[in-house]
């Protein structure tokens, strides 16, 4: 594995994305294979580590390089289980953790994304206002050849993670340095309404567990990139 420093946090412009990465996405498309389908690039990382940051940020590039829509975003974010659904089932307090998501609602999406390319194909979000995930609101298109997907448990050894990596063409590892993400994370909390308190319990009994499983799959990716 290669460990690439990028600034990724705090910008909004396609410039923070560093040569070497879209180098290597490009070379998805071009190198080996490229013509027997859609290729899946997908991000895996703690959260908070920039992960989707980068992905906007690549796709843009990508797109800027190769033509508008030729690369699509499928966010893993989007397959959180709603509130009222979390409630049901006495997950609220422990929100971003694996059970929260509908992981093989998220393969199935995955699944056609690879397989279909005659239909356009919409892929959910989280809106972090609503704190609730939002139907439709990323679109893949039958002409986009490279989708790049992130979330934090694609490296994950238990299933259906297994079954979503096999589909993927590269695993990336997106990293920041721990007093960064808890950073992140506490403006995240805050800025959807908790207060200090609150967010800081959030961070300690929910975030740095799952962020601790995340740091356990690191291995199982192919390239690291560090956000800065």
């Amino acid at each position: 594995m290669r460990v690439e420093g990028i600034p990724v946090e705090g910008t909004s412009t396609s410039t923070a994305v560093p040569a070497t990465a879209v180098a290597r996405a490009l070379g998805l498309l071009r190198g080996p294979g490229s013509g027997t389908g859609r290729v899946l690039l997908g991000l895996a990382g703690p959260p908070a580590a920039g992960k989707s940051t980068l992905a906007r940020q690549l796709i843009d590039e990508i797109n800027r390089h190769e033509g508008p829509d030729t690369a699509a975003y499928l966010p893993l974010d989007g397959f959180h289980l709603s509130n009222a659904q979390l409630d049901r089932l006495h997950l609220r307090a422990r929100k971003g953790a694996p059970e929260t998501f509908d992981a093989r609602g998220y393969l199935a999406l995955l699944q056609r994304a690879a397989a279909d390319r005659f239909h356009d194909i919409y892929a959910p979000d989280f809106d972090r206002t609503l704190d609730e995930p939002v139907a439709a609101r990323h679109l893949i298109r039958p002409c986009t050849r490279l989708v790049v997907t992130e979330g934090n448990y694609l490296a994950s050894s238990a299933t259906p993670w297994t079954d979503a990596r096999a589909l993927l063409r590269e695993l990336w590892y997106v990293d920041a340095d721990h007093a960064a993400r808890d950073t992140r994370l506490l403006d995240r909390h805050t800025a959807g309404g908790q207060d200090p308190t609150a967010a800081r319990r959030r961070v300690d009994t929910n975030d740095r567990p799952n962020a601790a499983y995340v740091e356990t799959t690191r291995a199982a990716c192919d390239w690291i990139v560090r956000t800065g």
